[in-house]
């Protein structure tokens, strides 16, 4: 009896002593490590510089004061229809006479004296003129009897004719002074025009004074308005821009100089995030060759390129699209439509070359590939895989040549 009980304690020691030992196996025993798995497949790849850009009018038309005056009050707001050369956007007034201070006042008085004074003295000069004229004249006709009857000398007569000549020389200029002393006197006057002329006043305000009216330089709508009010501007001051906003709308991007290098003219572009739902298509138009120094937000000198994009949509696709109205571009730097893909992010580097995990008999083999565009999403691959492998995606430090691995399961 004390036998058997030996003997089957023993077997229940190694009975427990087996099932420790396999939970211990169990544990410790190596398994595939999951992975995320992705298909090599062909299909179309894009190379995109996605930007965030501006929309504006390419020829947008400023309507300026074209003399000094009273501008009226607009009655335009923006996005009121026009056409050119019917649609009166503003009507202005002439200015009336400046009011003179006191020192502008004496100036002008002794302006005034000065020039009555150079005229007084321009009649004496054409007095004197005169005078020596008839002298001449007289002179002449006496000498000219005297050689009639021989007794003054042909000399003598030449003498006398010249004489005559320049007497008649001197009346003209003493006439042209007048006229020129006359002329500044009627400036000097006119500088004493002033608000408290009150009989010039009154007659300035008893005249008839005309609108001018100022009519849309081209069809389209006010895009906005600098002057509501009435107001006095000067000569050339802005009061309103018109553009055709449907028919010449196009969009301005502010690229990177490393970017904008990659762009050509004539690379078609793509509109997103612009409110509607449809997406737009333009193509690049203009690319600026002088690059500009802003500040990001980060506090980063970046230098920028103007790339004009021209929009190929119908207006009635881009519908409520106005001036000024932000958007998101895309513009495509290289295309094409059937090219062996492999996931941007299974790629990682071994020295100088790009590498891949692809997945063979539940082990991870590594290839090194070859790839040449890459869009941050899909690669375009040249060499190292084919199409229908499974390759790893975001591959850990974990995963070697030859670990055990195994595709996770989503639930």
């Amino acid at each position: 009896m004390t036998q058997a009980k030996k003997h089957s304690r023993l077997l229940l020691m190694f009975l427990v002593g087996g099932l420790i030992a396999a939970a211990l196996a169990a544990a410790f025993w190596p398994r595939p490590v999951l992975v995320d798995l992705q298909e090599v497949n062909r299909g179309p790849l894009q190379i995109t510089i996605d930007e965030e850009g501006r929309t504006r009018v390419s020829e947008p038309y400023v309507v300026s004061t074209p003399v000094a005056g009273r501008l009226q009050r607009v009655e335009v707001y923006p996005g009121d229809p026009v056409v050119r050369g019917e649609t009166i956007v503003v009507q202005m007034l002439p200015t009336n006479p400046v009011a003179l201070d006191v020192r502008t006042r004496e100036q002008a008085q002794a302006a005034v004296k000065s020039a009555e004074a150079a005229l007084r003295g321009a009649h004496a000069d054409l007095s004197a003129a005169e005078a020596s004229r008839d002298l001449a004249q007289t002179e002449l006709q006496r000498t000219e009897q005297l050689a009639e009857r021989n007794i003054a000398s042909p000399a003598a007569y030449d003498r006398a004719k010249r004489e005559f000549r320049i007497s008649e020389a001197r009346v003209q200029m003493a006439e042209a002074a007048i006229g020129t002393h006359e002329a500044d006197l009627a400036t000097a006057q006119a500088q004493l025009i002033g608000f408290e002329d009150f009989g010039i006043g009154a007659a300035l305000r008893d005249q008839a004074q005309d609108d001018i009216p100022l009519y849309a330089p081209v069809s389209g709508r006010i895009l906005q308005v600098m002057h509501q009010s009435a107001t006095t501007l000067p000569a050339g001051e802005p009061i309103m821009e018109i553009g055709d906003i449907d028919g010449d709308l196009e969009i301005v991007v502010d690229l990177i100089s490393s970017d904008a290098v990659q762009v050509t003219q004539g690379d078609p572009v793509q509109v997103e995030d612009w409110g509607g739902v449809a997406t737009l298509h333009g193509e690049v138009s203009r690319i600026d060759p002088f690059g500009i120094t802003k500040v990001s937000a980060l506090g980063v000198e970046e230098q920028r390129v103007p790339v004009v994009i021209a929009l190929a949509s119908p207006s009635e696709d881009r519908a409520g699209l106005g001036h000024g109205y932000r958007v998101e571009t895309r513009i495509i730097v290289w295309q094409a439509e059937d090219v062996l893909r492999v996931p941007s992010s299974a790629l990682f580097r071994t020295g100088e070359a790009w590498s891949v995990f692809v997945m063979i008999d539940g082990a991870a083999t590594q290839r090194q590939i070859d790839i040449s565009h890459n869009n941050g999403t899909m690669a375009q691959v040249l060499s190292g895989v084919s199409e229908g492998d499974q390759v790893v995606i975001y591959p850990s430090a974990a995963i070697q040549n030859g670990t055990a691995i195994a595709q996770r399961i989503v639930q």
